[in-house]
C-alpha cells in the first residue's frame, strides 16, 4: 500500500492524505483540501508547507494559491532519491571526520561501558528496536536470549536482525528463543539457525532481548496487528548488570518450565499435546513424614553413652515400621506424604486439557459440551448432564463414586479432574466465562456440578466443594 510506504518514509497521516488528494485533483485551494481532509485550514497549510519544503507539492502565485502534488508513486520516488542523497552526504562526512579519531576517542565507548551507573533509553517504532537487536547480537560474546511472545518471530523474520542473529549463532554464541507457539507461526522458526534452541511457554506473551547479562530490551507497547509495521511499538533499553542478572534469573526459571519446540509443535502437526506433565506428589516436609512413619521422632539432643540394648530395640522398632510400610497399602503412601488424590486429579486435568484441545475447532459452547459428554459416556466414566437451574451447569455422575476406604485408589479424582481440565481449558480464568464447582445432591448421578456463568451474570450463593 502506497500510504504505508509513505508513512514508513516519515510522513504524517495528514501529509500522506494530502498527496493522495492533490495527486488526483491538482490546483486545489487550501480551504478545499482542508474540507476534503476534514481538518482545519491551518492544519492543511502546515502539511502543505512541509510538503513544499520537500519538493513534493507546488503552489501557484495566484491569490488564493492553488496547490498540486506529484503522483503518489512520483512522491515516493522523490523521497527515496532525497534520502539517498542525505545518506551519501552522511557517509562522506563520516569518512572525512573519522580520519581524525584518535585511540583515546575510540576507547571512549569501552570506558563508558565499564562504569557502574545504569543507563536507560526508550526506543519507538519496531524498526529502531530491531536495529538495537542487531547491535546486541553483533556485540554478544557468550549469550543472547530472545523473548518473542506469540508473534515476535514474524517481526524478527521481517528484519535484518535475523541474519545477524543466525550469524552469531554459527560463531558459537549461545542463542536461545522463548516463544508462545501459534499454529500460524510455527513454520517461521525454521528460518532460525539449527544451533538456536527454541522453547515454548504458554504463560509468556511478552517480548524482549537479553545480551550477556549486561543489556536488556523490554517491549512496553506492541501494535495489536501482528503483521503491521509496528509504528506504535515502544521498548525500554536498560544497560545495567544488576538488572540484567535479575532478568537472567527470571528467564532461566521460565526456560526450565518451558517445553522444547519439537514437543510443543506436535500440538499443531499431530493434534496432540505431548508436553511433559509435572506432578505435585505432596506438601510439607517429607523428612518429617518419613521419620514419623518410622517412629524415630525422639532423637536425643545431646550425645549419650552407647546402650546396646536400646540400640537393638530402636532398630527392631524401625524395621517393624518399615515392614508395615511395605505391605502395599495405598494408605501407606499418605503416611509418607504422597498425595495420590492430588496426583490423579492432575493427571485428569491433563487428559481434560487434551480433550478440550482436540475439540478446539468447535465454536459453539453447547456443541462442545455435547461432544465432551459423548466422550465421557463412551469412556465408561459415568454420566454428564447439563441444566439451567439455578444457572447453566454441568451435572457430574460417576460409575465409581468416591469411597471412604483409604486403601482404595481414588480414581474419582482422575475422573472429575478430566471434567475440570476440559472446562478450565475451554473457559480460562481470563475469559468472559466463569467456571465454579459446587456440591450436588450427593446422589450417584449428581455428585457435584460445574456452574458455567457469564461474567455479567449473578452467581448463586452456594458453598463451593
Amino acid at each position: 500500500m502506497w500510504d504505508n510506504l509513505l508513512n514508513e518514509a516519515g510522513l504524517t497521516e495528514r501529509e500522506v492524505r494530502s498527496i493522495m488528494v492533490l495527486g488526483n485533483n491538482p490546483n486545489m485551494r487550501a480551504s478545499e483540501l482542508a474540507k476534503e481532509l476534514k481538518t482545519t485550514r491551518l492544519d492543511a497549510y502546515n502539511s502543505l508547507s512541509r510538503l513544499q519544503e520537500m519538493g513534493i507539492v507546488t503552489a501557484t502565485a495566484d491569490r488564493p494559491m492553488l496547490f498540486s502534488s506529484l503522483r503518489v508513486d512520483e512522491a515516493l520516488q522523490h523521497i527515496i532519491e532525497m534520502r539517498r542523497r542525505q545518506l551519501d552526504n552522511l557517509e562522506e562526512g563520516f569518512t572525512e571526520l573519522s580520519k581524525g579519531i584518535t585511540e583515546d576517542n575510540a576507547s571512549y565507548e569501552a570506558n563508558r561501558r565499564q562504569r557502574d551507573e545504569p543507563r536507560f533509553a526508550v526506543l519507538k517504532e519496531r524498526s529502531h528496536i530491531y536495529r538495537r537487536l542487531e547491535r546486541m547480537a553483533e556485540e554478544a560474546e557468550e549469550r543472547l536470549v530472545l523473548l518473542l511472545g506469540r508473534y515476535g518471530i514474524l517481526h524478527l523474520c521481517r528484519s535484518e536482525a535475523l541474519e545477524i542473529v543466525n550469524t552469531v549463532a554459527k560463531k558459537g554464541v549461545v542463542v536461545q528463543v522463548i516463544a508462545q507457539l501459534d499454529r500460524r507461526t510455527t513454520r517461521f522458526f525454521q528460518k532460525l539457525h539449527d544451533s538456536i534452541e527454541i522453547r515454548h511457554s504458554d504463560d509468556l506473551d511478552s517480548q524482549g532481548f537479553l545480551q550477556d547479562c549486561t543489556h536488556v530490551v523490554q517491549f512496553l507497547n506492541i501494535e495489536e496487528n501482528p503483521v503491521g509495521r509496528g509504528k506504535e511499538d515502544a521498548a525500554l533499553v536498560i544497560e545495567s548488570e544488576p538488572f540484567a542478572r535479575a532478568q537472567e534469573n527470571l528467564i532461566d526459571t521460565i526456560w526450565e518450565d518451558s517445553v522444547q519446540f519439537e514437543v510443543a509443535e506436535a500440538r499443531f502437526s499431530k493434534g496432540r499435546i505431548h508436553d511433559p506433565l509435572r506432578l505435585t506428589i505432596g506438601e510439607g516436609s517429607f523428612l518429617d513424614s518419613l521419620v514419623g512413619a518410622l517412629g524415630v521422632n525422639d532423637l536425643p539432643e545431646h550425645d549419650t553413652p552407647f546402650d546396646p540394648d536400646a540400640f537393638l530395640a530402636a532398630g527392631t522398632e524401625v524395621n517393624q515400621a518399615r515392614r508395615e510400610l511395605t505391605k502395599g497399602r495405598l494408605s501407606n503412601l499418605k503416611i509418607l506424604g504422597i498425595d495420590l488424590a492430588r496426583m490423579l486429579r492432575q493427571v485428569g486435568n491433563r487428559v481434560g486439557h487434551e480433550l478440550a484441545f482436540s475439540l478446539r475447532t468447535i465454536e459453539n459452547h453447547v456443541e462442545f459440551l455435547d461432544e465432551m459428554m459423548d466422550w465421557w459416556e463412551f469412556a465408561g466414566l459415568g454420566r454428564l448432564e447439563y441444566g439451567i437451574n439455578p444457572v447453566f451447569h454441568v451435572q457430574v455422575g460417576l460409575d465409581h463414586p468416591p469411597s471412604e476406604d483409604p486403601d482404595e485408589l481414588p480414581m474419582w479424582e482422575l475422573d472429575d479432574g478430566i471434567i475440570e481440565g476440559a472446562l478450565m481449558t475451554r473457559f480460562p480464568k481470563d475469559g468472559n466465562v466463569n467456571v465454579r464447582r459446587f456440591d450436588g445432591s450427593g446422589e450417584p448421578d449428581d455428585l457435584w456440578r460445574y456452574h458455567i456463568i457469564m461474567n455479567n451474570e449473578k452467581q448463586p450463593a452456594e458453598s463451593s466443594a
